[in-house]
């Protein structure tokens, strides 16, 4: 499977995030069909088009942190689109099991 097609897939769950909620990389990379690609998932996110206004802010990492450097501008913009959304950082984690976005099982049976 191409890189193009993969993004698709990965581009597409990013999308179906809901506001307040958070996912990893490795659970994006996983529903979409890719289990152990997280890195996948964070370049197919540095290459989506603009146009395509992918919630990019909602996805994190498995411990609950932004990945972007704390100091960096693209870190505060990420910290800040999250907190509008109600998402709380406590030592600046997120505590996943408040804010876990999980595909309800109806949606995944329609994937199969």
């Amino acid at each position: 499977m191409t890189d193009s097609t993969n993004f698709k897939k990965i581009w597409c769950m990013v999308k179906k995030i809901p506001s307040g909620r958070v996912s990893t990389y490795g659970e994006i990379a996983r529903m979409s069909g890719l289990p152990r690609r997280a890195r996948l998932v964070g370049t197919a996110l540095r290459a989506a088009p603009a146009e395509f206004d992918l919630p990019w802010h909602r996805v994190i990492n498995a411990q609950g942190k932004i990945s972007f450097a704390i100091d960096s501008e693209r870190f505060k913009q990420q910290k800040a689109l999250l907190q509008e959304e109600g998402v709380v950082f406590r030592a600046g984690v997120i505590k996943l099991e408040d804010f876990a976005w999980k595909e309800s099982c109806d949606e995944l049976l329609w994937r199969v």
